[in-house]
């Protein structure tokens, strides 16, 4: 993967501050991803293809009435443009919640 990142008019302003602390980190790092989705299994499954399936570790969890999911993901991040492309990508998804 590319790592470079070339900041320019169409990064979303929501991630120009996340991306200014990931900068912070030392790569390659394990990085948690949190997210909350209607327990809708095409949208777990889009969300879920974001990732390697063969380095991502993802655990799943209900509400307690079964309506919404949490989705944690921990994967092997190399660049901060990894990190944000992931939240870019989910972002796209109607009704998925990053925290």
């Amino acid at each position: 993967m590319l790592c470079i990142f070339v900041k320019n008019l169409t990064m979303k302003k929501e991630f120009e501050g996340l991306y200014k602390e990931l900068q912070h980190i030392s790569y390659p790092n394990l990085y948690l991803f949190k997210f909350i989705i209607k327990a809708d299994v095409e949208k777990i499954v889009q969300l879920e293809s974001l990732f390697d399936s063969k380095r991502a570790q993802i655990k799943r969890k209900s509400s307690a009435k079964g309506a919404y999911i949490s989705i944690s993901v921990k994967e092997i991040m190399l660049c901060p443009k990894e990190i944000i492309d992931i939240y870019d990508k989910s972002s796209k998804i109607n009704g998925v919640i990053a925290l």
